[in-house]
């Protein structure tokens, strides 16, 4: 059930990308740079997976260590 519920984010997210295929001027802190909202949005969503892949492993690794003692 899982896969499936991502398989279909995963979906809404692609169609929203190609229906938005300008490009937009983005700019952070220094950085001043063009791309389209496609590439954004994949960015966007691939940062999410990896912070979230990231605090799922801390989160296992405090409480692996807590059980171990």
């Amino acid at each position: 059930m899982f896969i499936v519920l991502v398989l279909i984010i995963i979906i809404l997210i692609a169609i929203f990308a190609f229906q938005n295929a300008t490009p937009v001027t983005v700019a952070f802190l220094l950085w001043k740079f063009e791309a389209s909202v496609a590439v954004l949005i994949f960015l966007c969503a691939l940062a999410g997976v990896v912070v979230g892949m990231i605090l799922a492993a801390i989160m296992k690794l405090k409480f692996s260590s807590r059980t171990n003692l």
